[in-house]
């Protein structure tokens, strides 16, 4: 398939035309609120314009010329989309809550609403993007140059390259300035430039696999056509490839363009999470066949044919018209997609910050009012289209300057350093409120000067000042300023970014925060949180009347009267104007943010109102003190109530352990003294029976006593071994299903005469449990004897109740005595705690002890109830299974 440079050329202009209706179509269905962008599929198909004709054409001729290292374009996005998702969806959620509209609008808000640093920003985004636009020039132009004549370099066709350009000025100030969209956001371009993305992944996946599959023969034919080409032989810099890496980074977040999809396009910020996905895999697409395109392009082209070129080349050669299309198509697409998006973020950059602040000190000398004087709605929509027509005339000029002789690669790499230097300014003002607008400002012209001085200038200057330096002096020469060699590329972004950040900290640690910075900075930092103060200012300066007049010049008739009757209607004042409140110059300075940019919003609404910048900035940075010196008191007071907190938890412990201490000495006595009673009887009775006269009842009687004390002493051994078994969690457990009523009757009867009056319910005892009987027993046991032991009351009485809720059985031990005191209920269940009044009821207080570290191993617990009027203690029992009525 023949095609000749005329059928290109109306099939370019087809393909147009098929854009435009694209384009009208996305703007339709925003009209009827069925935005495209609402879809995270559209906004990652948007965020494909970082694939540009430098990825298409120039990733190949990269791959040619260095091996590998065309990687580095790709990994510097993945790592950010993938590792630092959430920097970016921190920029989207500013972007939205401050109605912001380009990059340069971000940095300017942050830093105090600064035009003077939106200044910067934007001439640093137009000069270093008008290498990029010349790229993508050169890149249609070299691709029809493919069709028209053999050995057609891109210089022949400057005349084509203009009408490119007129081309895409066309299209970009019909979609892109037909209104003034308070949200800065283009349905139609967006809806063209997904169609775009898919366009341009089709093409070069299909000319990837032609290549493969097609002149190859498959994958290992492939891998040997690689093998055998120079790339083989290509070795990895590290220091250039971090260099690189860290540029396309930067580039990703930085470049007008892709802040304008990545940010102001945005319109919800989840969709980030899919793009950090699905972005790189995109990515991976567009690069998966770059190395099989160039090493085959190297075996099988003449030598001296240009790599950039091999995507559009190779099915040339091999006859494959239709497929040469294809390609043709999809690099026009990464070409024309990425001029558009770059001329509108410009062009809104220069028009709010340039012209915008130019034509407001003109008209302010020349009628006092600027902000209400002529039609602002009308030249913001001129400046734009004015701006648009400049950004492509400089991108052409720069195309005419440099002969389109470069490689794609290394024009795209200086575009990429220039933009990366304001990395530091938009990295530093999201995270650091101490940072300002003078640090700011000190890093971006340092960075800019060293980015212009040894990277754009060997462009454009003479031999002679690249070989010896200005006037001779070669400390300043471009490719080697201060003296450094090596890499051009690693010694540009050291020294660029490396001074841009010493200067930008050194700035801000010298200077202080002016007060409308030190109210802005929260609003970045806690964007999430928002923590962020409300703005202090004067509404006392303006009517409502003049704001609407100088509304409905920016917004519209229509969407002005809207906002202003929303207004009055939340004031209760329906059918009026609204009375002219802070909240409402607030949301009507973020309205027309939206359109003209936040440092001109704030300018037009300060002129109405009177209130400057700060009207009063010593109050309010007297203000801006107080709330710093009342918030460090309040974490002061916070913290001095927590380390009372903790004192007062450590006076309770200290009491217990002391309370304690005194128990265990208690214990130790009362142990030694129980051991030693019954020993001192048995010895003392054992020495009398060895006596010789003694009756046979004498005897009988002192036997009697031994085998008493011998019972006593096994039982105080009992404990002792029980408690130190249980501890240990040595201790084995039965369980089986046994009879509740059964297992109190067993007690109450081993417990022997108490002297209580004992008081049940059988009917609720008959529960049958899976559980230890024997070791249930024993507690029950411990707690009628302590009853026993402890009631102090005339009569003792205790009342056991059993209760059953679902799987759960309680049972309560009442006694009718005076009960325990509140001091002392802390310590109870302690292993060494004895009640000092009770020495005389004959136990070493191990008793509650063991009835605690049984019933955790049965898996309930006992506790102590009061305001039961006596001594109370409840057993539960859980999750017991089964858990049944006995059937006798």
């Amino acid at each position: 398939m023949q095609l000749s440079l005329n059928l290109l050329i109306a099939l370019s202009l087809v393909y147009v035309v098929f854009l435009f209706a694209v384009a009208f179509a996305g703007e339709r269905l925003a009209a009827q609120g069925r935005s495209l962008l609402r879809g995270p599929a559209i906004y990652t198909l948007s965020l494909s314009i970082y694939c540009t004709a430098w990825t298409f054409y120039g990733a190949v001729g990269y791959a040619a010329r260095s091996g590998l290292e065309f990687m580095t374009i790709y990994l510097g996005p993945t790592l950010v989309f993938i590792g630092w998702w959430w920097f970016l969806r921190k920029l989207v959620r500013i972007g939205r809550a401050e109605r912001i509209t380009s990059i340069a609008d971000m940095i300017s808000s942050r830093y105090g609403k600064s035009n003077g640093i939106a200044v910067l920003v934007t001439l640093l985004a137009v000069v270093g993007t008008t290498p990029y636009i010349a790229l993508q020039l050169q890149s249609v132009t070299l691709s029809f140059g493919v069709f028209a004549a053999p050995g057609t370099q891109a210089g022949d066709l400057t005349g084509l390259a203009f009408w490119v350009a007129a081309g895409l000025a066309v299209f970009t100030i019909i979609f892109g300035t037909r209104k003034l969209d308070t949200g800065e956001r283009h349905d139609g371009i967006v809806s063209a430039i997904a169609v775009e993305a898919v366009v341009k992944l089709v093409a070069l996946l299909s000319v990837g696999i032609f290549v493969v599959w097609g002149l190859n023969g498959g994958l290992g034919p492939t891998h040997q056509v690689i093998a055998t080409s120079s790339l083989a032989d290509w070795t990895a810099v590290p220091g250039r490839w971090a260099g690189l890496i860290l540029v396309s980074a930067a580039a990703v977040i930085c470049l007008p363009r892709m802040f304008q999809v990545l940010v102001v396009e945005n319109s919800d910020d989840r969709h980030v999470a899919t793009a950090s996905w699905a972005f790189p895999t995109y990515l991976l697409a567009m690069c998966i066949f770059v190395v099989p395109i160039a090493a085959t392009g190297l075996a099988r082209m003449p030598t001296g044919a240009n790599p950039d070129l091999f995507v559009l080349t190779l099915p040339l050669a091999e006859g494959q018209g239709g497929l040469a299309l294809l390609a043709f198509l999809g690099g026009f697409s990464s070409a024309t997609s990425m001029v558009i998006v770059a001329a509108v973020a410009l062009a809104t950059m220069l028009s709010n910050h340039v012209v915008m602040p130019l034509w407001l000190a003109v008209n302010e000398r020349g009628e006092g009012r600027a902000s209400i004087s002529g039609d602002v709605r009308g030249v913001v929509l001129r400046a734009r289209r004015a701006s648009i027509l400049i950004v492509l005339a400089m991108g052409y000029l720069y195309f005419r300057a440099t002969g389109g002789t470069a490689a794609l690669a290394s024009i795209g790499l200086i575009s990429f350093v220039g933009m990366a230097q304001v990395l530091p300014a938009l990295a530093f003002g999201l995270f650091w409120t101490g940072a300002t607008r003078i640090g700011a400002a000190a890093g971006i012209v340092t960075g800019f000067v060293v980015w212009a001085w040894t990277m754009l200038l060997p462009v454009l200057a003479s031999d002679a000042v690249l070989a010896s330096g200005p006037f001779g002096i070669a400390v300043l020469r471009p490719e080697g300023l201060f003296g450094l060699t090596g890499d051009p590329l690693v010694t540009t972004v050291l020294l660029s970014l490396g001074l841009n950040t010493l200067a930008f900290c050194t700035g801000s640690l010298l200077t202080r925060p002016t007060p409308m910075e030190q109210l802005q900075a929260p609003r970045f930092v806690q964007v999430f949180d928002r923590a962020a103060p409300r703005r202090g200012r004067r509404s006392d300066g303006a009517r409502a009347d003049e704001l609407l007049i100088m509304a409905q010049r920016i917004l519209g008739g229509r969407e002005a009267q809207a906002l202003f009757a929303g207004e009055a209607t939340l004031q209760g004042r329906a059918g009026d104007l609204p009375e002219t409140t802070p909240d409402l110059l607030e949301r009507l300075e973020r309205r027309l943010a939206g359109s003209v940019g936040a440092a001109t919003a704030h300018a037009m609404v300060t002129g109405i109102t009177g209130d400057a910048a700060v009207s009063v900035e010593d109050l309010l940075a007297v203000a801006d003190e107080t709330a710093q010196i009342m918030d460090y008191s309040a974490r002061l007071e916070a913290q001095s109530a927590e380390l009372g907190r903790t004192a007062a938890e450590l006076r309770a412990v200290n009491d217990k352990l002391t309370a304690l201490g005194h128990q265990k000495d208690a214990f130790l006595s009362q142990v030694s003294h129980e051991l030693r009673t019954p020993m001192t009887s048995i010895r003392a009775f054992s020495e009398i029976l060895r006596a010789e006269g003694l009756e046979p009842s004498e005897r009988a009687h002192y036997a009697g006593i031994i085998l008493e004390e011998s019972e006593r002493l096994t039982r105080l051994l009992d404990d002792l071994l029980d408690l130190s078994v249980l501890e240990s969690g040595q201790v084995v457990l039965h369980p089986a299903p046994v009879n509740l009523r059964h297992v109190i009757d067993r007690a109450v009867t081993a417990s022997g005469r108490t002297g209580l009056d004992i008081t049940r319910d059988p009917s609720s005892e008959d529960i049958v449990l899976m559980t230890d009987g024997d070791r249930l027993a024993q507690v029950v046991i411990n707690l009628i004897t302590n009853a026993g032991k402890y009631c102090d009351a005339a009569t003792p009485a205790l009342r056991i109740q059993v209760r059953r809720d679902g799987a759960e059985v309680t049972l309560d031990f009442i006694d009718n005595g005076s009960g325990i005191a509140a001091g002392d209920r802390g310590l109870i269940f302690e292993k060494f705690a004895r009640l000092s009044d009770q020495a005389a009821a004959g136990s070493a207080g191990l008793g509650l002890a063991i009835c605690r570290e049984v019933m955790l191993r049965l898996g309930g617990d006992v506790t102590y109830l009061p305001g039961q009027g006596g001594a109370a203690f409840r057993l539960r029992l859980p999750d017991l299974e089964p858990v049944s009525r006995a059937a006798e």
